[in-house]
């Protein structure tokens, strides 16, 4: 798809994360993948998803490093969580997906879609 690229942050490891990178690379749309691992994502990005969606959304409740670090119990804001997940990326549900303006958490293919289908609307206006 012409002029149209996603960025994905996620885990090598993630089922989701690589669902997102297969849904994009069949698309033919340019993706440049972020592992969280290897660089954990700055406050600039996690700041553009949680105005979106929240700050809650963006943890995985279900995660076992939440768990591993007592956090599950601890009571803590979603806020407060979003700052450990600076230094703790696996914290946070993933992927985290972002074209251009638009952003979408965790596995959304309709979102994705979604977006493919604007821009290839847009190209043959």
């Amino acid at each position: 798809m012409p002029g149209l690229s996603a960025q994905v942050f996620g885990f090598k490891d993630c089922q989701d994360t690589r669902k997102a990178l297969r849904f994009f690379a069949e698309r033919r749309v340019a993706v440049h993948f972020v592992d969280l691992a290897e660089r954990p994502a700055s406050r600039g990005e996690l700041r553009r998803f949680a105005e979106r969606f929240g700050a809650a959304a963006l943890i995985d409740r279900e995660s076992p490093r939440l768990r591993a670090l007592g956090l599950h119990v601890a009571g803590d804001s979603p806020q407060r969580l979003l700052e450990r997940a600076l230094g703790e990326p696996r914290l946070l549900r993933t992927p985290l997906v972002r074209c251009g303006h638009r952003v979408a958490v965790g596995h959304a293919p309709a979102e994705w879609q979604a977006w493919v289908d604007a821009a290839r609307d847009a190209t043959t206006a």
